[in-house]
């Protein structure tokens, strides 16, 4: 006899997959606040928001590749230019609250712009966990659970005869 040892590894869930989301995706825009902020000080802010979208969308990409869906390793170009486009998204309700902003109050503080920016942000966010989840790493958790391995081995036992068992056997070895 033999035994056939086999392992699947587990895609989180919606749930645990959120949480994750929150804090990788949730620590890298909290820092890309800050970081528009700062250089929305030195050039035009859509500017600044631009460049610091592109940056933040490429390492959050590859956080959400390894740790938030499960995929197991790096992100794929297809998976960086799809979620390139739920950041272009996102890139544009976050300006279109800011110009908002700007035309519905004459000089904003730093703290509303930063209110008005995270809550703009948190919204997209949402969205954004939606498009990941369901588009941009569905594929990868199907074929990784398949093909990756975890600390969960499944055995089966493997008995090889010369003859097929008849009714009667294979009834008794019920």
């Amino acid at each position: 006899m033999e035994t056939v040892e086999s392992t699947q590894q587990v895609a989180p869930g919606a749930l645990a997959a959120f949480a994750r989301f929150v804090i990788c995706g949730g620590g890298v825009g909290l820092a890309s606040s800050f970081a528009v902020a700062s250089l929305g000080s030195w050039i035009p802010w859509a500017l600044a928001n631009a460049l610091i979208t592109v940056g933040s969308t490429l390492l959050s990409t590859e956080l959400h590749a390894r740790f938030t869906f499960g995929a197991g390793g790096r992100a794929t170009w297809r998976q960086h230019a799809q979620s390139a486009g739920s950041a272009a998204a996102a890139y544009m309700v976050t300006c279109m609250a800011m110009l908002l902003l700007q035309q519905l109050v004459a000089t904003p503080g730093a703290v509303l712009e930063q209110v008005v920016y995270l809550s703009a942000s948190a919204l997209a966010g949402v969205a954004r966990f939606a498009v990941l989840r369901l588009v941009v790493f569905a594929r990868n958790r199907s074929q990784a659970a398949a093909t990756i391995r975890t600390t969960i081995p499944v055995h089966a036992t493997v008995s090889r005869t010369s003859a097929p068992a008849g009714p009667a056997a294979l009834c008794r070895a019920a």
